[in-house]
């Protein structure tokens, strides 16, 4: 009886040891884990509410924070949170924490409340008709080798597009590099 007791342990740790991480990898990006889009400045639609970017972009989003060259406030994972947390589709926002993530070679950039998928999640949560931000996130998620998500954010993206030339151009290199021709 206790040595059937031990391989049953044995058994749920080898499934804890194997598979956890791949949960863990699940749980980050959902509503609950990438936290509330409510904020004390925002959220707006960087799209729409072009009146309210400017004074988050001149203390926050300042071209040395865009090029990846230095924080205005700190970090620039900590700029760039700022960022996203006011304007959760902010599409050169967005690529710059793709980008400083893999500079960092890190999914959660320092300064970051956040993975960098989370910011991506957040944004086509946000915003569901946000065609630049599922692109976004699609790219994204072929770099990280989930093809399987990334086609269905890219998918959605098309979708979405409504004529824009520079974005169905972009939808293409991401299909592309999925090999959906």
């Amino acid at each position: 009886h206790d040595a059937h007791l031990c391989r049953l342990s044995l058994r749920g740790w080898i499934f804890v040891i194997l598979f956890m991480p791949c949960f863990a990898v699940l749980a980050e990006v959902d509503d609950f884990s990438c936290g509330s889009l409510q904020n004390g400045y925002g959220p707006y639609d960087y799209r729409t509410d072009k009146d309210k970017v400017g004074v988050v972009e001149a203390y926050h989003f300042t071209p040395e924070v865009a090029n990846l060259i230095s924080g205005k406030s700190g970090h620039i994972g900590g700029d760039l949170d700022y960022t996203l947390r006011a304007f959760p589709n902010h599409a050169r926002a967005l690529m710059a924490m793709v980008q400083l993530g893999e500079r960092e070679k890190k999914t959660k950039v320092l300064g970051a409340r956040y993975s960098v998928e989370c910011y991506l999640h957040r944004a086509t949560r946000f915003r569901t008709d946000d065609a630049t931000a599922k692109m976004i996130y699609a790219n994204y998620l072929v770099k990280n080798g989930r093809s399987k998500d990334a086609l269905k954010q890219l998918n959605d993206a098309a979708s979405l597009n409504d004529s824009n030339t520079s974005l169905d151009y972009n939808i293409a290199l991401v299909y592309l590099d999925l090999k959906q021709f």
